[in-house]
């Protein structure tokens, strides 16, 4: 099967889901990441030109770890919206891609670039299957199961998914760290170690679920998208 985390920046899925796409790929699937903004106004002195093209080579090398497929950047940074034209981007690269599955940001994550995200990509994963929806390429051929990750430090969000990842925690930190114009910055200017915040959302799954780290996942429960298969690890 082919795995599709979409998230809304460069980092996301590494913060929220990396430990689950280690061990789908261990498990012989297919991974594919995307993010949709290209992380241009993340920085305060890097200009958004010079830092997109830092953060695409930096999403590029935490996907060459699990030797995933890698899309960034359709959108800038605030600059997705529910509107037409960023759905019909979001129908071709779900189109181009073809996944079994769909991981995604949570409806009620902490900005608006994560919640647009998960409302596009919901609208094209279904959109992207309709043969006269017309666009650069053919449809794809299933209406796909839908994950969202947690929020960002799990608030709002109470898993109905866990995925016992403490045996793939250290790749998972080895991906994020990939990020290093996020992870200097965010613990030089704001005082965040967001690899210790992973870690710590981590142990608190965990703790839920008797394991010692674990990733929490919503399953997008709505007709049409339910399977009676287990489908994360």
């Amino acid at each position: 099967m082919k795995y599709f985390a979409i998230g809304a920046h460069p980092d996301d899925i590494e913060i929220l889901c990396a430990g689950t796409l280690a061990k789908l790929k261990d498990a012989g699937h297919t991974i594919a990441m995307a993010s949709l903004c290209n992380g241009d106004k993340g920085h305060f002195l890097i200009p958004s030109k010079e830092l997109a093209e830092i953060r695409k080579k930096e999403a590029e090398a935490s996907a060459a770890i699990l030797g995933a497929e890698i899309h960034v950047g359709l959108f800038d940074d605030l600059g997705i919206y529910v509107d037409r034209p960023s759905v019909e981007k979001v129908v071709d690269l779900i189109r181009l891609v073809k996944p079994d599955v769909i991981i995604t940001n949570a409806p009620n994550d902490y900005m608006m670039d994560h919640v647009n995200t998960s409302k596009i990509v919901i609208e094209a994963s279904f959109v992207a299957t309709l043969p006269n929806y017309k666009t650069s390429l053919p449809p794809h051929t299933s209406i796909v199961p839908i994950f969202f990750m947690d929020a960002l430090a799990g608030i709002n969000t109470q898993p109905t998914e866990y995925v016992d990842i403490s045996d793939k925690i250290k790749i998972k930190e080895e991906m994020l760290l990939c990020h290093q114009s996020q992870y200097k910055w965010l613990k030089e200017h704001d005082g965040v170690d967001y690899v210790e915040l992973m870690k710590s959302l981590s142990r608190y799954r965990g703790i839920q679920c008797g394991v010692e780290y674990a990733e929490g996942f919503t399953q997008y429960t709505v007709w049409g998208r339910i399977k009676p298969v287990r489908l994360l690890p």
